[in-house]
């Protein structure tokens, strides 16, 4: 029998009553006291110590690799549960099993794009214990499953408002590419759609294409028509979030239908609003600094990843000590290992290098025989495989799936006698996102971080190191096709006229060691360097450079900082294209005196987009103004909808070469655009706000704020609502300034995990996670970061043993099971 510190948070189901009669592994708690738990598992060969700090990390110390990956693995599940489920559902295509019928097109598609590979070499590239340790932490996490599947009084209450149990994982799940950060063959249907409606030349100048010039001919032989049906249909399916509905949920606890309704609206519009203005933009900064520009004398990194703003959070933190292993800071919980943190030796961060590693391929199919294809001057059979998915309340469906040279098949037109498949670099051996980051965790040079470095294939990165003896570094990272005589950015043919000329090693991408200038920033923006070799390996696309740019101009003052400081930097709101359309103000006349006080408002304005300032509120509305109506200007009407949004680099280039887009005087035109464009800002915030401009500061739950969703929420009642999500609290700041908390209202993106280390003390590192470490609702590490977060706060990061011992809220020790 079980001993539990824990208490039911509710009676359940009396399905959730039964124990498992297959037996995987006996736990049992020996002991419990005010702070430390006692247990044995089945599965660990000696002790383990779990020291459990009070903002919610856990700290292993382990005396083997095998004991401290399996107990990751145990901690990441009891912590994350519902999000380990919800994660294997999607990466094994089973969601339609407790989802229903709805769910069985993701389900074909994950399949479809499913990585089928051998095992021994898919491990054994991101270690080479890779096998060992993933296994190890498949095991702990298996353990904790069948734990709470003989106990369900210790399931997150998700489960029970699913009425579902959480399902037992393999290697598959762990590697599994379904969150990688993917999509460019999305882009290259848009393009493609565009161009074939406006042409090449046109599409060049209302797209942000650099640092080259990208061919953008659309092959003649590739139908109009095709590209405008859905092609992508599979591809899309894989890739989309999961959304629960009111149905799903026990019946005491739902929405109801006309509010599910409207909030879904709301919600998707939020989101592709999110899509369309942040898709440039949604990104990393990271940035070293040498000791040379420090207080301390030793080098320091800063990191902090910007994904999409969930319940639980994408990162969790965790410190793991074990023989050759000494490493804490963030990864994803379902990922053994650290991606984003520091060792004895070096700290590290990443942000995305912007790289085109998926081509959509179009192919002439024989007319007698759609499962044939022409490839290099013959016709070729399309390989299948055939496989069945369970769906809720309805038999079991047989699929086919289909398989060219290149890869998976997501169109079949008979009537045009054409096929459509994504060739996709990420599934090759080795594309599991941030996997690779197990060689990083050990590095204890700069050359074995580069090393270590040219395993990381998905997503591709930019990676910076700082360490003990003074380095600092940055290595691009990632799989990249060698595309000659094609750019990829439009659909291919796949008659092998248009083949990838390999991979370009990752070694030779751009990296730097010990620049003169003291630091090194990334911030998703292009900083190869001009004369870069490589070109036919470099991407087209990329975020604005304003980020990034801040950065440096902070950085290159010329004085020295601290670790307080940076952490300052990864939240300052001062933003660039602000103090670059604000002056335009100067020369525009007000006849109406409301404006005109709005005017001299941001004349006299820092350009800082702080929560409490009016002077921010009118400035975002006005410049999201512009954006809008830039695009009506420019952008052709037969393709604004599938346009996005205008890049605000070109805007401004745009505001300052104004004959580029306004005829006759074009200043002039600029200026009465630009005072139209403030003019509506005005009366947008009169609408949204009302009309006393006390009322408009920027941060505040009707303009800029945090709420962060649970993932049950559109379909939970909102009682339960009130229980899971956190907010709205007021917001600074939007996607172009450093501290990056989204371009909307609602920050959806940005920063919800954040690190600092200066190498000369790892005691002094900081760091946030929001809105806490577990997933678990009852848990009290589920939202105790929220309001540190909200507050654009950190915390300590303890990391030698006595420090980890006065920050400690709990004590477990793991014993081996004596059989």
């Amino acid at each position: 029998m079980m001993i539990s510190c824990h208490f039911p948070h509710s009676s359940l189901p009396s399905k959730f009553q039964k124990s498992i009669s297959f037996i995987f592994v006996l736990i049992s708690f020996v002991a419990c006291d005010n702070k430390t738990n006692k247990l044995i598992l089945n599965g660990i060969q000696e002790k383990v110590e779990v020291i459990r700090d009070k903002n919610g990390i856990n700290h292993i110390y382990a005396k083997n690799e095998q004991d401290l990956f399996f107990s990751q693995g145990y901690l990441a599940a009891k912590d994350r549960l519902f999000q380990f489920e919800i994660w294997r559902r999607q990466a094994t295509g089973t969601l339609a099993e407790i989802l229903g019928e709805r769910e069985l097109e993701r389900d074909k598609g994950v399949r479809l794009f499913k990585f089928r590979g051998e095992k021994s070499a898919e491990l054994k590239h991101y270690h080479p214990r890779g096998e060992i340790i993933v296994d190890a932490f498949v095991a702990g996490v298996n353990t904790y499953i069948k734990e709470v599947r003989d106990n369900p009084e210790l399931l997150p209450i998700e489960f029970e408002l699913l009425d579902i149990l959480p399902g037992y994982w393999t290697w598959e799940v762990v590697i599994s590419r379904h969150q990688g950060l993917l999509e460019n063959v999305r882009d290259e249907l848009t393009y493609s759609r565009v161009i074939s409606l406006i042409g090449p030349e046109k599409a060049h100048e209302i797209y942000y294409f650099h640092p080259n010039r990208p061919i953008l001919d659309i092959h003649p032989s590739i139908p109009k028509e095709l590209l405008f049906k859905d092609i992508l249909a599979p591809y899309n399916a894989f890739r989309k979030g999961v959304t629960f509905y009111p149905e799903d949920i026990k019946t005491e606890a739902r929405n109801n239908t006309i509010s599910f309704l409207a909030q879904s609206h709301e919600y998707e519009k939020e989101l592709e609003e999110t899509l369309e203005t942040e898709k440039f933009s949604i990104g990393s900064n990271n940035w070293v600094v040498s000791g040379s520009l420090t207080e301390s004398g030793f080098p320091i990194m800063a990191n902090d990843p910007h994904r999409l703003i969930a319940v639980p959070s994408l990162r969790y933190w965790v410190h793991l000590h074990a023989p050759g292993w000494d490493v804490v800071g963030g990864g994803e919980p379902t990922i053994p290992g650290v991606s984003i943190g520091h060792n004895q030796y070096g700290a590290w961060g990443l942000t995305i290098f912007e790289t085109d590693n998926e081509d959509l391929r179009i192919y002439d199919i024989h007319p007698e025989d759609s499962q044939k294809y022409f490839h290099k001057g013959q016709w070729l059979d399309m390989s299948i495989i055939t496989d069945t998915i369970r769906v809720k309340g309805k038999p079991d469906v047989l699929v086919d799936y289909f398989y060219t040279i290149h890869g998976p098949v997501t169109f079949v037109d008979e009537k045009l006698h054409k096929a459509v498949a994504v060739e996709c670099a990420w599934l090759e051996t080795g594309g599991a996102p941030y996997l690779a980051s197990l060689r990083m965790d050990v590095s204890k040079t700069w050359e074995e971080f580069r090393d270590a470095c040219t395993y990381n294939h998905i997503p591709a990165e930019n990676m910076v190191w700082a360490d003990k003896e003074g380095n600092i570094g940055w290595q691009a990272t990632g799989i990249v096709p060698v595309r000659n005589g094609f750019s990829g950015l439009v659909a291919t043919l796949g008659d092998g006229s248009m083949e990838w000329d390999g991979y370009l090693p990752i070694e030779k991408r751009p990296n730097v060691t010990n620049p003169k200038e003291g630091f090194f920033a990334s911030a998703n923006q292009n900083i190869a360097p001009a004369d870069y070799p490589f070109k036919n390996a470099l991407g087209y696309e990329w975020a604005d450079a304003f980020r990034g740019d801040r950065v440096k101009e902070v950085l290159s003052q010329g004085r020295k900082f601290t670790v307080e400081e940076m952490g300052k930097l990864q939240n300052d709101y001062l933003s660039l294209p602000a103090r670059t359309l604000v002056p335009y103000l100067k020369d525009l006349t007000f006849e109406n005196p409301s404006s005109a006080s709005a005017k001299k408002l941001l004349e006299d304005w820092d350009y800082v987009l702080d929560k409490n300032s009016i002077a921010a509120g009118i400035y975002v509305m006005w410049e999201r103004k512009i954006r809008d109506n830039i695009k009506k200007i420019v952008v052709p009407k037969e393709v604004q909808s599938l346009f996005g949004s205008v890049q605000l680099t070109k805007v401004l280039s745009w505001m300052e070469e104004p004959s580029q887009i306004f005829e006759g005087k074009s200043e002039l035109e600029r200026d009465k655009f630009l005072k139209e464009s403030f003019e509506m800002a005005l009366l947008e915030l009169e609408e949204k706000l009302g009309s006393n401009r006390e009322n408009w500061t920027y941060g505040q739950s009707d303009y800029k704020h945090a709420l962060i969703s649970h993932p049950l929420s559109l379909a939970l009642s909102e009682e339960w609502n009130q229980k899971l999500n956190f907010g709205p609290v007021p917001r600074g700041g939007y996607s172009f300034t450093p501290g990056a908390n989204a371009y909307g209202d609602n920050n959806t993106s940005g920063a919800s995990f954040r690190i600092v280390v200066d190498v000369g003390n790892w005691e002094s590192a900081i760091g946030i996670n929001t809105p806490g470490q577990s997933g678990n609702p009852d848990s009290p590490f589920y939202g105790n970061l929220f309001s540190t977060w909200a507050d654009d706060g950190f915390f300590s990061v303890p990391y030698q043993y006595e420090n980890v011992k006065k920050e400690m809220a709990e004590k477990t020790i793991f014993h081996p099971s004596e059989n």
